[in-house]
């Protein structure tokens, strides 16, 4: 008899789907994916409320004066977002860095509202083998500045010899 051709999509479907069963396990698919999506959407919906709420424990802890003060976290972005008013420039500036040095903050999106504006400080970024010293040796001219720096990173810093690298610090203007 030798070899007998066929037509390879024709007859019954032993071998895989028939194009019913690939429809349907298509829109199988499909529902799973959108219920993965409501499921990851709704984890992380819940992750933002707890990383907000967590954030503004830190800043309430620290008894800032601040008057409707909103916390919004986007982990999609690593973003926090401040809302809300405070007294006094150096209050915005220390609330701003308390939330934005923490894990996972990438970002922080100031929207808060002096109620006395003052000149802004300037922000630094400690490197491996900064000392409070060295950074005001760097800003200010003089070493013995280094108060100064501390002084306006409280109650943030603890101790002017306990900062690390990729911390970010207020630099007051004009010490």
């Amino acid at each position: 008899m030798g070899i007998i051709d066929f037509v390879k999509d024709a007859g019954s479907s032993i071998f895989g789907p028939s194009e019913e069963q690939k429809a349907a396990a298509a829109a199988a698919e499909a529902q799973a994916s959108a219920e993965a999506d409501a499921n990851y959407k709704a984890v992380l919906a819940q992750l933002n409320q707890e990383t907000a709420a967590k954030l503004t424990d830190v800043v309430a802890g620290m008894g800032f004066s601040t008057d409707k003060l909103q916390i919004e976290f986007d982990a999609s972005q690593n973003r926090a977002i401040l809302r809300g008013s405070v007294d006094s420039q150096a209050d915005r500036e220390k609330i701003v860095l308390l939330v934005g040095n923490n894990q996972g903050v990438a970002q922080v999106d100031d929207q808060l509202v002096v109620a006395s504006p003052e000149p802004e400080a300037t922000y630094y970024t400690v490197v491996k083998g900064d000392t409070l010293s060295k950074i005001a040796k760097a800003q200010y001219g003089d070493p013995m500045k280094y108060p100064v720096i501390f002084e306006a990173n409280k109650p943030m810093l603890k101790d002017p010899d306990l900062i690390y690298p990729g911390q970010v610090l207020r630099i007051p203007p004009n010490a």
